[in-house]
């Protein structure tokens, strides 16, 4: 489960992102919290999402071009150092009483400039650190990584907020970035092998990776799905301080126990997938766990019980991750080296990209239908994408099978096996 750890850059990797995580679910729970205290608006909740996110669509682009190009190592401590200072600055306007949503909205847009460049290259650099061999596992614990934050970052803002205030949950989120920063300058390593690409503009570079996924059917299929769960699934997240203090009637710690039990759903699930030692079942999994997840946003949106609510968002939370975290992989294994960047950053643009979409949508109808609604909404459509993309998953079977064994990605396995059973 965890075999890629035994890389060094992949241990400091690991320990110093573990650290930075924390404290930016930490960052992202105060702040919705923070919005939530100075409005009382889901609109503005919503708006704030979009602010952080969009730029993620514009420029995600181009961040994967820099990380086919560049020093992927050099990019995401330039990436961090940046993200530091933001924080830095929201911390500081917050504690000395001078913030606004209109400073909270503006520095959250730059944070999403930031991540633009940052998440493509992170995606891309982990299989520099771990090899193709364990590129699997590596993804996959670095999904528990990100949602064992998930589980202890908003719980502690939640009891930080309630005793002290938002303030310091932004601080602590700098100071953490250091630890990340730290990581990746302890790190050794080798020459990395420059592919030979063609004479081209960087705009027809830039591109090449979005016709790669266009033109790949099995590509195309899981960033459609990713694109839709983004759109119609993921902003649930922007409507739980609603849940917590209007539905549930409770506190900011209410909040971040309700964070927290998603967290724990989609650690397990990550860790599920750690687990794994190939992608054989991967395509049928993503199906049924786009299901689950649409499933789990109807049942929460009917729920008026903590105790309920916490139930269903662990494994709401575990079909989540189980669906991203398998669409990452299958998508890792079938694009080549020479686009792993550019393909990734299309990634992003569907998972974070359309996110920011669906929080201005999900604020606009709770504002008008109220919150259950929206969510409710939102589950039927994220189960009709997952039937739609079963009903498809036949089709594009032998094109995926073909594309993993191209690339090398067996995961151990026989070629001849792979041919049979890669792409379930």
């Amino acid at each position: 489960m965890v075999r890629s750890l035994r890389h060094r850059n992949f241990q400091l990797f690991f320990s110093g992102q573990l650290i930075s995580l924390i404290g930016t679910w930490m960052d992202t729970a105060a702040e919705a919290l923070l919005v939530y205290r100075l409005t009382g608006s889901s609109l503005l909740l919503g708006t704030v999402a979009f602010a952080g996110q969009i730029p993620i669509s514009l420029f995600a682009t181009a961040g994967g071009f820099l990380a086919d190009h560049f020093d992927r190592r050099k990019i995401i401590i330039t990436t961090q150092t940046l993200s530091m200072f933001l924080a830095a600055a929201l911390a500081f306007l917050t504690l000395t009483n001078r913030i606004t949503v209109t400073e909270v909205i503006v520095l959250a847009a730059s944070m999403g400039v930031v991540n633009a460049f940052d998440l493509p290259t992170r995606q891309a650099f982990l299989v520099e650190m771990v090899g193709r061999e364990d590129l699997m596992n590596a993804i996959a614990l670095n999904s528990s990584m990100f949602q064992g934050a998930r589980v202890i970052g908003p719980v502690v803002a939640g009891i930080i907020v309630y005793k002290i205030g938002e303030g310091w949950c932004f601080f602590s989120n700098s100071v953490s970035y250091i630890a990340v920063i730290i990581g990746l300058l302890l790190m050794r390593m080798g020459p990395r092998p420059r592919p030979k690409v063609a004479h081209a503009s960087p705009l027809e570079h830039m591109t090449e990776g979005f016709r790669f996924a266009r033109n790949t059917a099995p590509i195309r299929a899981l960033l459609m799905l990713v694109a839709l769960v983004a759109l119609v699934g993921m902003p649930y997240s922007v409507l739980m301080p609603v849940f917590a203090v209007k539905i549930l009637h409770g506190t900011a710690r209410t909040y971040g126990m309700l964070m927290g039990a998603t967290g724990i759903g989609a650690l397990l699930g990550a860790l599920t997938l750690a687990s794994r030692r190939g992608v054989s079942g991967l395509g049928r999994l993503v199906a049924i766990a786009c299901g689950g997840f649409g499933t789990g946003l109807i049942l929460f949106s009917l729920s008026r019980w903590y105790w309920l609510s916490l139930c269903v968002l662990a494994p709401m939370g575990f079909s989540m991750m189980t669906q991203m975290a398998s669409s990452n992989t299958l998508i890792q294994v079938m694009v080549p080296d020479r686009l792993r960047g550019r393909v990734m950053a299309v990634y992003s643009m569907m998972f974070m990209g359309m996110a920011p979409f669906g929080s201005l949508l999900y604020g606009a109808l709770a504002e008008h239908i109220g919150a259950p609604h929206t969510l409710m909404i939102g589950g039927c459509v994220a189960i009709v994408g997952a039937i739609l993309f079963a009903r498809n998953l036949p089709k594009i079977r032998v094109e995926a099978r073909q594309l993993i064994i191209a690339q090398g990605m067996a995961g151990g396995e026989p070629a001849q096996e792979m041919t049979t059973r890669i792409v379930d």
